[in-house]
């Protein structure tokens, strides 16, 4: 309760030091106060503990679940310093958004009771739909914030609605007392609908299929660093909530139950890799790929409490090598009107550190081995295999593959390619650098040692 309560005075501090005219110190005391707010959350461990009737719950799943949306966080703010130069007036603004998307982000992590996880659902949800539309002169991002929004609603909506039939079925929003109802008794049909309901908004906020539609065109209207933030900490946050929700509610629901899922996760995963082949907005390739990387992460939400450790190694091991990826993106693309893949051309050449860092992160979404992508998709696929779901696992790995064909579209524009202006410069950005650069190395070092994450459990 102490990370919620000194994430919450954070929020607030930045709007007061905007009043006070510190605008100047705002992102390094910020920084400052997610490290300390990662502290709290380290202390908390080894505790197992409940606030407000089960309202949040501490324990160790919580714990490591939030340490990385506030490492996460950590990233975007630093990322935020240079990215929003232009308009430092409002620097407040953003980053204070983001400390509540934190907030809301922790809330659907450690949430006890249905109430809990609707609120900081909306949290992270409402927060999104600003950052998506906060170019106010760019007709893209009005349109993807107006997008965003109607359609987010519209997915809140199903989950709402699922709750309360849910609620009319155990009579509780507390999840212990859902997860007793569900095993002793017989439930109604409406609890099944109601989960069914739920289903179609989680996998709205996690862009898998059939409701990824959004996720292309917003991210391509979307400012470049509220786009990293969606592919990043959004995305693992959502999936977080979901697991959470499917250790109550899949063992509830029919036996056939999971052939739907698994359905879904192969679609999902055609759908992202196949349709990010002909993609030249690096934007929308990501989206496309941050598709399919929702897929794999529902294999892990499909296979149960055994695949927790290996979930969350996926989740560090795609959310860091984001952070890597956009980073450098960033770099390149940060005096763009568009980010085009052509941008990249000859890139090696006049930054040669930062290509490679990119071409490292690009691999290990692809899954190349020896980094830590790698390791996240064979301990979920090992893991897939031991409870029999073999054409699920042989269609991943087909994707796998497929994908390296994209990302190698990246890296050989970068390291093959002349730019056609020999005299172009890039400008020099070492918050950027430094960004992507440590993410990289922390990517390469879970590679390594895999067990630094695993035996975490």
């Amino acid at each position: 309760m102490s990370t919620l309560i000194a994430l919450a005075s954070l929020a607030v501090l930045i709007l007061v030091l905007e009043i006070i005219n510190l605008r100047k110190t705002i992102v390094p005391l910020t920084l400052i106060g997610l490290l300390v707010a990662l502290g709290f959350n380290i202390c908390n461990f080894n505790t197992i503990d409940s606030f407000y009737n089960n309202m949040i719950v501490i324990n160790k799943t919580t714990t490591l679940f939030s340490s990385l949306f506030i490492v996460l966080t950590f990233f975007i703010v630093a990322l935020g310093q240079s990215f929003y130069k232009e308009q430092y007036d409002k620097i407040s603004d953003y980053t204070s958004l983001k400390i509540f998307l934190l907030i809301g982000a922790y809330c659907m992590v450690a949430f006890g009771n249905m109430v809990m996880f609707f609120l900081g659902l909306e949290i992270l949800s409402i927060t999104l739909y600003i950052l998506a539309g906060s170019d106010r002169t760019n007709i893209k991002s009005n349109e993807a914030g107006m997008k965003y929004f109607l359609m987010g609603s519209f997915a809140s909506g199903f989950i709402l609605f699922g709750i309360a039939l849910i609620y009319g079925a155990t009579a509780s929003f507390d999840l212990d007392q859902i997860q007793l109802a569900s095993s002793q008794l017989a439930m109604p049909k409406w609890f099944m609908v109601g989960f069914v309901l739920m289903l179609v908004g989680l996998l709205f906020k996690i862009a898998a299929f059939p409701f990824h539609f959004w996720a292309p065109d917003v991210y391509q209207g979307s400012p470049l660093l509220t786009t990293t933030t969606m592919s990043t900490l959004a995305k693992v946050a959502a999936v977080a909530a979901f697991y959470k929700l499917s250790l109550v509610f899949f063992p509830a629901m029919p036996a056939n139950f999971s052939n739907l899922i698994a359905f879904l996760i192969i679609v999902t995963l055609i759908v992202g890799n196949v349709m990010a082949l002909k993609q030249n907005n690096i934007k929308r390739l990501m989206a496309y790929s941050g598709i399919s990387h929702a897929g794999f992460m529902l294999m892990a939400i499909l296979l149960g409490k055994q695949a927790e450790p290996h979930l969350f190694y996926y989740m560090v091991a795609y959310a860091i090598a984001g952070i890597a990826a956009f980073s450098v993106i960033l770099y390149v693309c940060q005096d763009k009107k568009e980010e085009l893949v052509i941008h990249f051309r000859g890139f090696a050449k006049h930054k040669p550190v930062l290509a490679v860092t990119l071409s490292l992160a690009l691999l290990s979404m692809a899954g190349i081995p020896i980094l830590a992508g790698f390791f996240g998709k064979l301990f979920l696929f090992t893991q897939a295999l031991n409870q029999g779901y073999y054409v699920m696992v042989v269609i991943a790995v087909i994707t796998s593959i497929i994908s390296i064909y994209y990302y190698f579209k990246v890296i050989i524009v970068m390291f093959t390619y002349k730019n056609a202006d020999a005299n172009t410069t890039y400008q020099k950005n070492f918050i950027y650098s430094t960004v992507a650069i440590i993410a990289i190395v922390i990517n390469l070092i879970i590679g390594f040692c895999p067990s630094l994450i695993i035996d975490l459990f």
